[in-house]
């Protein structure tokens, strides 16, 4: 499942770019700070905040990014670009799609860094 979550590729990338040890505490940061990103990403529906949503999603984007999750940064990145960020049944469920991800995401991360 890690491979299809994670691009085993990148991951081993910045492991030997930035050693084992710092991407254990990479994870671990983006893991904690993720659920705010979420949280963000709510406030920013609910207030109709638009720049607030883009930002929250570019975060979650970036962060996957450099992991190699490319399905999250791929979801993310079509929140961040969405023209509105309105709270609709249509975005509700792409921020569900996202956070689904994310859990998938979080238990590879974990996996990896167990293995």
């Amino acid at each position: 499942m890690t491979d299809k979550v994670i691009n085993k590729a990148v991951y081993d990338e910045l492991k030997d770019a930035a050693g084992a040890e710092f991407v254990v505490e990479l994870v671990t940061a983006f893991l904690e700070e993720a659920p705010g990103m979420f949280a963000e990403i709510d406030t920013a529906l609910a207030a109709g905040d638009a720049d607030g949503f883009r930002r929250a999603a570019h975060s979650l984007k970036s962060n996957a990014q450099v992991f190699g999750a490319d399905a999250l940064a791929t979801q993310a990145r079509a929140l961040e670009l969405m023209e509105t960020a309105q709270n609709t049944p249509e975005v509700r469920e792409l921020v569900t799609q996202l956070e689904a991800e994310f859990e998938r995401t979080a238990d590879a991360l974990k996996g990896l860094q167990n293995g």
